[in-house]
Order: C-alpha cells, then structure tokens, then sequence
C-alpha cells in the first residue's frame, strides 16, 4: 500500500470513528423536558347538560365520573405520543374529587380537593410548556353555553379582570400566564370553545357538543370525543411554539358582581375591597397569584370551616 493510500485510509477511520463517537453521544443525550398541565372541569364533557350528571347527588354522577375520567385519559395520551414528558393534572369540579384516580395514568401526579391558592391551575409553575383544559364551560357573561357560570352558578353575575368578562377559562390562563405558561388546548360545547378562542387566540379547540340552551345540547358520543381531544392535544403539542401566554398588565382588577347584595356588603367591610354598587365589589392585587389568593378567599370562607 502506497504512502497516500495508507493516509487516505486512516483519514477514512478517523472520520468513521468520529462518526460512531457522534451517534454515541447523541444517544446518551436525554430527551428534552416538555411537561403539560392539565385542567379538568365536567360541565364541558361529552353528554353532561344539567345537575344529574355534575354532582354527587345526580343519578348519572358516577357514569360521567368515567366519562370525565375517559376524556382526561385522552389528553394524558395524546400528550405523551406528542412528545410530554410529565404530566399534572388538576381535578377541578365541583368537590375536586371527581377523576377516578385508580383508573388514570401512574406516570402522572394529580392535584385534587380544595381549598386550594391557584383554584383550577394548582399545581403549575414556569417549568411547564403548555396548559390544557378539559370539559370546561362558558362564562357567567355569556347568554349561550351548557351551565354557562364562572366559579358559582348560584352566587356570581358577572366577572372582570383588567374590566374584561373573564370565564373561568380566562381566570386560569391568566394564572397560567403568570409563569409564561400559555393555553394550548380546550374541549367543551361550542360556547366554551368559541369564548376561549375569542379571549386567548387560536389556541386547538375541540368542540365535543353544542349547545341549545344552559340545560340543552347536541353531543357526540364519548368515544368520538375521545379520538377528537386526542387529535386536539397532538395538534397542539405540535405547534406548542405558535401559543403564547395570557399576560394581564398589573396591578390587575377584579370586578365581581353578585346575584346577592349581602356578600358585596360584607366584603366591604375588608379595607382593600371597595363596593362599587349593592351587588358589586372592586379589589386590586399585584399580580395574578396574589389574585388567586383573594377570588379563593373570597369563594371559600365561611365562618364555620372545620377543622
């Protein structure tokens, strides 16, 4: 073999052993981090319309319960097939204690009960990539929607942050984007969808029913759903670049009014909360936390809380 033969050659095994080097390291390199968070409602699940199947009491309570449980399973799935490395979901109707736990994932941690500093959102922090919510519902604003309410169907006319009617989906993501986390995905009835995507940009929706009225709907069939939240979350997962966060100028202002007078005018009584008018009231927080805190409050206390 020739001078120039012998180097060619050895020129060859260098970059062949440089190559296989390359591959080695890449192997061992690990995958990047993408954790998802998700929040889980029921009103907006396949089929619910009215307290039958919302509610401990209701005689289909336990089938939606499966149903609830079926869509998160849905969105936990499509999530880790996209790419999610670590997944936290929050439990967010009614008791919070609705996700039938034994039948979710184990690779995954769930938030659950209350009270709670950040309601629906417990659990998210800056190390997440995107929020997900599941089942949710229409504002307390809003004429249309299957159980169209924010936070309270029974006690709440109208909710502003920054003098915007925020639903819950509104509240959530500005918690979300606090730690510039953005929304990625939201399933419910048109009206839900519709409110979000109008309020947030054009984050992946998945319309699972469409509403008639607040007890009223058209819906598909929960398997059909299922595959339709699936096909959302990886849409969404796969262009998790193009969202961004909800952010509100601060401070933010909270404007709450109250089918009630009587909890405006107790809620006065705190130097930091102004009544604007018998049935409403005015509060002004720094950032979207210590707003949390205070709608949580403001939701949750009663004199006789045990223990």
């Amino acid at each position: 073999m020739g001078i120039k033969s012998m180097k060619k050659s050895s020129i060859t095994a260098l970059l062949l052993l440089l190559s296989l080097l390359a591959l080695n390291v890449n192997s061992q390199t690990p995958a990047k981090k993408m954790k998802i968070f998700i929040s889980a409602d029921m009103e907006g699940v396949t089929g619910a319309v009215t307290g039958e199947q919302l509610g401990p009491t209701g005689f289909e309570y336990q089938r939606f319960r499966e149903f609830m449980t079926q869509e998160v399973n849905a969105a936990i799935e499509a999530a880790f097939a996209a790419g999610a490395t670590e997944i936290v979901v929050a439990d967010s109707h009614g008791n919070g204690q609705n996700l039938l736990i034994e039948k979710l994932p184990k690779h995954i941690t769930l938030v659950r009960s209350w009270p709670r500093p950040l309601q629906m959102m417990q659990g998210i922090d800056e190390t997440f990539a995107g929020a997900i919510f599941i089942g949710y519902h229409s504002g307390t604003h809003n004429e249309a929607g299957v159980r169209a309410h924010t936070m309270s169907s029974a006690n709440l006319a109208d909710v502003k942050l920054n003098g915007v009617q925020v639903p819950e989906a509104g509240i959530n993501a500005a918690i979300a984007g606090h730690f510039n986390v953005p929304v990625i995905m939201i399933s419910g009835d048109d009206a839900a969808v519709k409110e979000a995507t109008d309020l947030l940009g054009d984050l992946e929706g998945a319309v699972v029913k469409w509403n008639y009225g607040f007890h009223s709907a058209r819906t598909m069939m929960p398997e059909a759903a299922q595959d339709l939240i699936r096909d959302k979350v990886k849409r969404a997962i796969g262009r998790i670049g193009d969202f961004k966060p909800y952010k509100l100028s601060t401070p933010i202002r909270l404007d709450v009014r109250f089918k009630n007078y009587r909890p405006a005018e107790v809620l006065s009584y705190l130097s930091i909360v102004e009544r604007t008018d018998a049935h409403s009231i005015r509060y002004e927080a720094k950032d979207m936390i210590e707003m949390s805190k205070f709608i949580s409050f403001m939701m949750n206390y009663e004199p006789g809380l045990t223990p």
